[in-house]
């Protein structure tokens, strides 16, 4: 697709309508903390709710303020990240990506934050007892995106390294 802002609003919009259509689908399915088992020992869904951030952090704080705060943080990495995408450039395909993930699961979680005042996860990986942190779509999406920006950081680019016509100097330092 050619124009970046147009792929960025198509992907986004649909990764964004998945996430919360599976989030839709677990709240009106399945009790809050009700878990259905999927793959013994390893799967379930299980319908939880998170009033902190990533893995629980600062769910416990009590404070009438802090969703007011993971909202106003989460719109502003959102603007950061749509800053961060115009001035990427073109041949950074890696990195756009990248950062159109991260911003559909800022977005997603954003508006759980604003409709429930926490975000709803139901994926739960475990083994025995010991459980990964209950996590969503947008949850993974926040997580691959991270891990193609991190992957581009030491992917070799030739282009990165190519000299600047006008100045002589390296594009990226």
């Amino acid at each position: 697709m050619r124009n970046k802002y147009l792929q960025l609003l198509l992907i986004s919009g649909a990764l964004i309508l998945i996430d919360q259509w599976t989030k839709f689908l677990v709240t009106i399915h399945i009790p809050l903390y009700f878990s259905v088992r999927v793959i013994d020992n390893f799967f379930n869904i299980t319908h939880i709710r998170n009033p902190g951030v990533a893995f629980g952090l600062f769910a416990n704080q009590e404070s009438e303020y802090k969703v007011l705060f993971f909202i106003i943080i989460s719109a502003i990495a959102i603007v950061a990240i749509l800053i961060i995408f115009h001035q990427t450039p073109n041949n950074r395909r890696m990195v756009r990506t990248g950062l159109t993930l991260i911003l559909s699961g800022a977005v997603g979680n954003l508006m759980d934050r604003i409709i429930h005042k926490e975000v709803i996860d139901f994926i739960d990986f475990y083994y025995q007892k010991f459980h990964w942190p209950a996590f969503n779509v947008a949850d993974s999406c926040i997580t691959i995106g991270v891990a193609l920006m991190i992957l581009d950081l030491f992917w070799h680019h030739p282009e990165a390294n190519a000299v600047s016509k006008s100045s002589g100097e390296s594009l990226y330092k």
